[in-house]
């Protein structure tokens, strides 16, 4: 027995309204096909809800001349010929070939342009069918071809860190309860944690504070593969990674494969990490901290890992010290590279404002912009450059009760008005005429 198409079977259900009535009163058959086109279907193989009114009414038809044979789809007579002239086609398949990833609106355009069809004379559906048919609809290139992936390990430690953020637990924070994020920086070939945190936010300052703590116990790497958040994108962070000597590498968006060893640790982190924690007993942001480093030192960096082939990662960093590059010279001058330059204008008292407080600069700067020269970890100003980077001078917190009895300068008279005393001037010849001429 044949068995009956499902698409007949769905549209029969559809009719059943009507195919079930015996007579149709006048004017009934289009009230009720209306009625059915307002309601929703899960049409097969369609993500629609709805079908229209006359084609509702064609399979009616269809269902009174030939019963449920009539409702089975029908295969174009002309299936797999395209309707498209033998010349136009070639100009069509050359255009895809000649450049695969030529999209269908930029192969009619270039159709249209060459003059080989008239405006608007051929349909994209019409192109699509003929590149489907020859197996050149797919665009090439990146965009479809699978990328290669392949499995990787740097081959020594210190060559490659990752860095990226993880969601932590809650701590209070002057009596509130306040989110925390763990920023990590990881060595891709040892597994060893360069540093991590638990921080209060996910900024450019937090990563940068986590930054140099792993610069100072792990030496400086030659490359840091990051995604494209903004904290990662700030000008700061690049102008440090380019001053020492760091490739800071982004990954590209929606792929975070790029950074598969440090997904690994992040859950390696939840299930042995912060499984373990009670958050009742966590005091403050210091406290979670202390745990994490302890935990980290003790055990993490203790324990064989299975991608080391049962080295720990501290054993696999060690073997490769002698490669890592150290600070060196540097190291004393860390704290500068990671201070800010923050534009101020100075007012006619001398003073600047930072973070909601004031301080005094070099009197002669008033009435000009400078940058502060800022240490944003202390929240502490360190000194005042102009704009090429020049010293100015230092910038110390106002004080205002001890300049109430502060000596102050005061300018030169002469200097002020522009007078000159080298010399007669016609007010002192007058004077001394006026002179003359009374005594006489």
């Amino acid at each position: 027995m044949k068995q009956i198409d499902p698409k007949a079977l769905f549209r029969l259900s559809v009719l059943g309204p009507l195919v079930s009535r015996e007579r149709l009163e006048r004017g009934e058959l289009q009230q009720v096909i209306r009625e059915l086109a307002q309601r929703e279907y899960a049409i097969p193989q369609s993500q629609r809800r709805h079908l229209g009114e006359k084609t509702i009414q064609a399979w009616y038809y269809a269902w009174r001349r030939e019963g449920i044979n009539g409702l089975e789809p029908k295969i174009r007579a002309d299936r797999g010929q395209s309707k498209i002239a033998p010349a136009i086609q070639e100009a069509v398949l050359a255009a895809k070939r000649d450049n695969p990833r030529r999209s269908i609106r930029q192969i009619l355009r270039l159709l249209e342009v060459a003059g080989i069809v008239a405006s608007q004379s051929l349909s994209r559906s019409a192109i699509h069918r003929l590149l489907h048919r020859h197996g050149l609809s797919q665009m090439a290139g990146s965009a479809s071809l699978p990328e290669e992936k392949r499995s990787f390990t740097a081959e020594f430690a210190g060559s490659i860190w990752y860095g990226d953020v993880m969601h932590g637990p809650r701590v209070p924070v002057k009596g509130q309860l306040r989110k925390t994020y763990m920023v990590s920086l990881i060595d891709d070939a040892s597994r060893l944690v360069a540093h991590s945190a638990f921080c209060l936010g996910e900024t450019a300052l937090d990563v940068q504070g986590v930054l140099k703590q792993a610069l100072l116990r792990r030496g400086v790497p030659t490359k840091i593969v990051v995604d494209n958040g903004a904290a990662y994108r700030a000008h700061t962070l690049q102008g440090l990674c380019a001053r020492l000597g760091i490739h800071l590498i982004f990954c590209r968006p929606y792929a975070p494969e790029g950074k598969g060893k440090l997904e690994r640790w992040h859950r390696t982190c939840r299930d042995q990490f912060l499984t373990e924690i009670d958050e009742r007993h966590i005091t403050s942001l210091g406290d979670l901290n202390a745990r994490l480093w302890a935990w980290l030192e003790q055990i993490y960096h203790q324990t064989a890992h299975g991608g080391l082939g049962g080295m720990t990662p501290l054993a696999r960093y060690q073997r490769d010290l002698p490669r890592i590059r150290s600070l060196g010279a540097k190291a004393a001058h860390l704290d500068a590279l990671f201070h800010h330059r923050v534009p101020r204008f100075v007012r006619k008292d001398g003073t600047v404002s930072y973070l909601g407080r004031r301080f005094e600069v070099p009197y002669e700067l008033s009435g000009k912009t400078v940058r502060l020269v800022v240490d944003p970890h202390a929240e502490r100003v360190v000194g005042v450059e102009d704009e090429a980077g020049a010293s100015l001078g230092s910038a110390t917190e106002l004080d205002q009760l001890a300049n109430q009895h502060r000596t102050r300068r005061k300018p030169d008279p002469d200097v002020a008005t522009g007078s000159v005393r080298s010399g007669p001037n016609l007010v002192e010849i007058a004077l001394a005429q006026y002179h003359g001429t009374k005594e006489q």
